[in-house]
């Protein structure tokens, strides 16, 4: 360990020592927050120790598509969540060595897009990428060449995680994590393997660790450490203030998608046997007297959800998991290998 690290463990260990009864609140929340976590899974593959991104696959039932934070390598593993193994690792070929690989996505075309996005320093990287290839029809260990794809910003460098390919109209859209300026970028109507690809800020969005979009497309689920919400997407973009979801504390929450069917929210989290909780949304509804008709995928109402950033105090068990969170996460960023060029 670093020496200029030890205070900063030392407090993030003092921090974390207060957490058993701040957990005991938070996994109270959790439990009312998430009352079909049965349906959910533990990740239980040893070689996913950071599931950062989680999508649902189409055309192979209760598989999900997950891969590791940075370090890791150019993989991609499908998970069966009735057993919680893994029943494929994907190497992909034809791509550089990847950096931070942070989000993964799946278009209306049937194929995966794995976001190469994060940026530890800062936004200190001029260009991130984007690998894309056909999801595989047969599930089992094989190695598939990828195209790849580079991306800039229209307003400079930044760190993201979340992407999120729309599943009607293809286009690739990603939202920078950032706790005073995080904002959603729009990219061009297809991408290009041959230029630079440049996304461009189209809204500002809370501090963003992963998103989705439902099935139909209607809406735009983001999430983040402690809050989760789903926004109507109208007119390519996220319309209102958003509804907060009753999303689980997970420590570091990394990843959400909707299940093939739309009807529920997946969250997961880093950490060996990681769980990924299901959160279930409301099925649309017809219109009402005044006319009016919610968009589907909305979040079930339940009682004692944690609140969204804007949706009022948290508790004091909350705060001192924020605490020791912000910790943590700034002691990782201070140890992990510094990127190559």
């Amino acid at each position: 360990m670093r020496p200029h690290l030890l205070p900063l463990t030392a407090a993030a260990a003092a921090v974390l020592a207060l957490l058993p009864s701040a957990a005991a609140a938070a996994a109270g929340s959790a439990g009312s927050a998430s009352g079909s976590a049965a349906s959910g899974f533990t990740i239980t593959d040893p070689r996913i120790k950071e599931s950062s991104g989680l999508t649902a696959s189409r055309i192979h039932p209760g598989v999900y598509w997950t891969h590791n934070d940075s370090d890791d390598g150019p993989y991609v593993y499908a998970v069966d969540s009735a057993t919680g193994k893994t029943v494929a690792r994907i190497t992909l070929t034809g791509i550089g060595t990847p950096r931070d690989i942070e989000g993964i996505s799946l278009g209306p075309d049937g194929r995966l897009y794995v976001g190469d996005i994060g940026d530890n320093r800062g936004g200190s990287w001029n260009h991130v990428w984007i690998y894309r290839f056909a999801e595989p029809r047969t599930l089992r260990d094989a190695t598939l060449k990828a195209e790849q794809f580079t991306v800039k910003y229209a307003d400079g460098p930044r760190n993201a995680e979340a992407l999120m390919v729309h599943p009607v109209t293809g286009r690739v859209y990603i939202a920078s994590k950032d706790e005073k300026a995080g904002g959603l970028y729009e990219g061009p109507e297809s991408l290009s393997a041959s230029g630079t690809n440049t996304f461009r800020r189209i809204g500002d969005v809370p501090w963003v660790t992963d998103g989705a979009f439902s099935p139909d497309g209607g809406r735009l689920a983001l999430r983040g450490y402690l809050w989760a919400k789903t926004y109507p997407w109208k007119d390519g973009r996220p319309a209102g203030d958003g509804e907060a979801v009753a999303a689980p504390w997970q420590g570091q929450a990394e990843s959400v998608t909707y299940t093939a069917d739309g009807t529920t929210l997946m969250f997961g989290a880093e950490g060996a046997n990681s769980r990924v909780v299901a959160v279930p949304v409301a099925a649309a509804a017809k219109p009402s007297a005044s006319g009016s008709a919610p968009v589907s995928g909305a979040p079930a109402p339940s009682p004692g959800a944690p609140a969204a950033p804007d949706g009022g105090s948290f508790t004091k068990g909350a705060l001192v998991l924020v605490a020791a969170l912000t910790l943590t996460l700034a002691a990782k960023r201070l140890l992990r290998r510094r990127p190559k060029p």
